[in-house]
């Protein structure tokens, strides 16, 4: 099997960004593979499927190291298409995995042995006006993910502030949240360099989900963190999807005034006629979207309705019987 698409190499072969295949619409997740003295190091694997393992048989070879050079796999955050593969790597190099104390609750959120989010994020769309025929599709597809994520590694924690050797260097790891919880961004002050996983990316503006369990003021954490990251000076941003960048700052700014738009625009939509969640997702993204796209769009909803009513700019009323609640957001 070919790699899909070709390796990039910078920093004078320091840094390799091997596109790793997923689901569409991104269809590709960059990881990066680091060589130093402290051995080979992985930037989030990508999902486990078969085409992903023999993506990552054909990049070893292709970069000219073997399974058992791997010596650790750093994961920015809990998403299948960064964090999946890790357990099977880790199986078949023995590298330690790191990741953040918050990210890993997330993935025991999502996919432990007692997670109920296939049963809790349905019950929480319901609630919020989306129908049934959209609903009834979410266990199935909830759980659809679990192939993606197994095994879970062993992980050794790794905490903001602590650095960690990669590709020769000491990076910071930065925590942030709002698109995951516990996400960890790699900032090399020496060279001014950034991988910033999904936490600013250059073309999109990353999810920002409301979940039963996690976060409760999502979009909070998002603005806050893209502050937070605005105080580190870079050169050139390494992220999760697509290519990376060199307007840092401007992105982040990009980001913000977004977001802002898009609360003053739900903020109008709930002027018309107070609105489910569901009715105002609707309105902004469509519903000519498939189930993965639906759910990231009404739990992208949810979290705007619920930064404006904790700004005070909204309200919840709620409406029906205890069994068949329904809640709508309406002007303050």
């Amino acid at each position: 099997m070919t790699l899909l698409p070709e390796i990039q190499l910078w920093e004078r072969e320091v840094v390799a960004r091997v596109p790793i295949s997923m689901a569409p619409p991104l269809r590709r997740v960059n990881s990066y593979v680091l060589r130093g003295e402290e051995g080979i190091t992985i930037i989030d694997p990508g999902p486990r499927t078969d085409e992903t393992i023999g993506e990552w048989r054909a990049a070893w070879q292709e970069l000219g190291i073997t399974p058992r050079d791997i010596t650790q796999i750093v994961l920015t955050h809990h998403h299948p298409d960064h964090y999946g593969l890790a357990g099977y790597l880790q199986e078949v190099t023995g590298a330690v995995i790191h990741m953040s104390p918050r990210a890993y609750e997330e993935t025991r959120l999502m996919w432990g042995k007692d997670s109920r989010m296939h049963e809790a994020l349905p019950e929480l769309f319901r609630r919020h006006g989306m129908p049934e025929s959209w609903c009834g599709q979410l266990p199935g597809h909830l759980n659809g993910f679990i192939a993606q994520v197994t095994p879970a590694p062993e992980v050794t924690f790794l905490r903001e502030g602590e650095p960690i050797w990669m590709g020769g260097r000491a990076w910071l790891p930065i925590e942030t949240a709002g698109h995951a919880p516990g996400h960890l961004s790699f900032y090399d002050a020496g060279h001014k360099l950034m991988f910033c996983g999904d936490a600013v990316l250059p073309q999109i503006s990353p999810n920002v989900s409301f979940l039963p369990g996690s976060d409760p003021q999502p979009l909070q954490s998002f603005l806050d963190s893209l502050v937070k990251l605005s105080a580190y000076e870079v050169v050139t941003a390494y992220p999760g999807h697509r290519n990376p960048f060199d307007y840092f700052a401007e992105r982040i700014r990009l980001l913000l005034e977004h977001h802002e738009e898009r609360l003053l625009r739900i903020e109008g939509l709930l002027r018309e006629r107070p609105q489910t969640a569901f009715d105002v997702c609707s309105t902004l993204f469509g519903t000519e979207l498939g189930i993965h796209q639906m759910r990231f769009a009404m739990s992208e909803t949810l979290a705007h309705l619920v930064e404006l009513v904790r700004q005070g700019r909204a309200e919840e009323q709620s409406f029906g019987d205890r069994d068949n609640e329904v809640i709508r957001f309406a002007p303050v």
